[in-house]
């Protein structure tokens, strides 16, 4: 049996399923490209017939990555199969992910289908995918609720038909590590041809117990891991990347199984699709939470600090915490900038760079230095956002114990500048009530969240919004020394991110 783990990353399709977590294009292949250096080995890019944009997606990211497998996921139909093609076709590794529903309860109430009619359905899918490329993957959605035998004569008719993955999916995180380790050991027991195909596994984390059912599933004999950056996705989200990975690299004596992944572009990996997404990671999260290599207790500290292995399984390096000793500040120029840029994995075109230098100049002149948190935000606002409808010019705020808060706005909507003034309980929400005077905004505010990008008390403040108009929900983020401003920003970026979503609407795909 195969020692190598090959790991599937769906953080730009499940993972973008996320509520609120849609990336535009530009985002998408900036964190395509991310995954390409971290080395994994499928990058699932999108769901092709969804909708037009995440058919271009898909396929401009299939024409950029040249190591990884790029992946599309289709319906059993052939309409979504020649969508997913379309888009993949470019690719130096094409792949189709197709997926039919094999539990008893979907075949009943969602798909309306007889068992014999579903192994028919999966055989013509894998089989006509099969015609356009010679990987692919096949999928039975809801495995772990579905009849053991079942699942082994559909991954068996699969196989045949020429699918070179079948994967067993914990759809909606309902399995049991011990029970589903068995049910792996089961199927890679009756299926009879299983040795001509990989087993892969797909977990959800309903129960929090996406990555042990993963762990325990690989222990029983699985060789390919379905997983998302930072564990996001549907709901309670998927199985983390970064605890599959360290815990195959930290515990070779129990699973002495290797991958492929370079382990110190983790932590920039989980920081770019916190950026992206908005999605901030929690303090306490394994692997890449601000604490996970803090210690605060004496005897923790004493320990550590004679021998880091007394209390650190792993070392902060091992997953990319090194900092870079360079200190960027106002007098530093184009060259170190963008040496620095380029060690972060931005290799910006020289009109990229100057709108990039400029922003740098301007947030050097208001703090002492610059860090690689406050460059991220720097291109991230500056680069990978979408088109702006609504521009922040100016904001001033008066408030106070003694004063009614006030706030008066200048915006560019169109390139056409207005400006309003609207009182409110605090700085912030006067701020916000000018701008919807402004912008018409009908959209309810679901979610607001400060942080600091760093230490210090010249952090630049990051403030996340979620908003919800129509049906539509969309995050907007911003950053900024004065946190009001930062508010403002951020208010503004989720404005913008709706309107493109009322001209770009984005159906969500099926989930496996």
């Amino acid at each position: 049996m195969s020692d190598r783990v090959y790991i599937f990353d769906t953080t730009l399709r499940d993972g973008e399923q996320s509520p609120g977590a849609s990336m535009n294009t530009g985002e998408k292949l900036r964190l395509a490209t991310q995954l390409e250096k971290l080395g994994v080995d499928t990058i699932e890019a999108g769901f092709p017939a969804a909708s037009e944009g995440d058919f271009e997606a898909v396929s401009r990211i299939a024409g950029k990555i040249e190591r990884a497998e790029i992946a599309g996921l289709a319906r059993a139909s052939k309409s979504d199969i020649d969508k997913a093609w379309g888009a993949v076709q470019h690719a130096a590794k094409p792949k189709i992910h197709t997926f039919i529903a094999t539990s008893d309860i979907h075949l009943e109430y969602k798909l309306k289908m007889t068992r014999d009619q579903v192994l028919q359905a999966a055989i013509e899918a894998v089989r006509y995918a099969k015609s356009h490329t010679p990987t692919v993957e096949f999928s039975a959605e809801d495995g772990s609720r579905s009849d053991p035998d079942f699942l082994c004569k559909i991954f068996e008719a699969a196989i045949e038909a020429g699918a070179t993955v079948v994967n067993l999916p914990d759809t909606v995180g309902y399995a049991i590590p011990a029970e589903f380790s068995e049910l792996v050991k089961y199927v890679m027991a009756h299926t009879p041809n299983m040795g001509k195909a990989i087993l892969s596994v797909h977990c959800h984390n309903d129960l929090g117990l996406a990555t042990a059912n993963t762990l325990a599933a690989i222990h029983a004999g699985a060789r390919q891991a379905e997983v998302t950056i930072n564990g996001i996705g549907e709901r309670a989200g998927n199985t983390s990347l970064e605890e599959v990975v360290m815990t195959l690299h930290t515990r070779p004596n129990y699973l002495p199984m290797e991958t492929g992944i370079r382990t110190e572009h983790i932590y920039p990996s989980s920081r770019l699709v916190s950026m992206i997404t908005g999605m901030m990671v929690q303090p306490n999260k394994a692997i890449v939470g601000a604490n996970a290599f803090a210690h605060e207790a004496g005897i923790h500290q004493d320990g550590v600090l004679k021998n880091p292995m007394t209390y650190e399984i792993m070392k902060p390096e091992t997953v990319g915490l090194n900092r870079n000793i360079m200190v960027l500040g106002k007098h530093s120029g184009r060259h170190a900038l963008r040496d620095r840029l380029k060690e972060m994995g931005y290799d910006l075109s020289a009109e990229e760079l100057q709108l990039v230098f400029g922003k740098f100049k301007e947030l050097a002149d208001k703090k002492k230095h610059v860090v690689d948190e406050d460059l991220e935000v720097i291109v991230t606002e500056g680069i990978l956002r979408t088109s702006e409808v609504f521009k922040l010019e100016y904001i001033h705020v008066t408030c106070g114990s003694t004063v009614m808060p006030m706030a008066s706005v200048k915006l560019a909507i169109n390139g056409r500048s207005v400006k309003d003034a609207a009182y409110g309980n605090g700085p912030i929400d006067a701020a916000f009530n000018a701008i919807a005077e402004l912008t018409g905004a009908q959209s309810e505010l679901l979610r607001f969240s400060v942080s600091a990008l760093t230490g210090g008390t010249d952090a630049q403040g990051e403030v996340t919004v979620r908003l919800k108009e129509n049906g539509l929900m969309a995050l907007g983020k911003g950053a900024d020394p004065d946190i009001i401003t930062a508010s403002a920003k951020a208010y503004i970026n989720g404005l913008n991110r709706l309107e493109y979503l009322k001209t770009h609407p984005v159906e969500k795909a099926q989930h496996v």
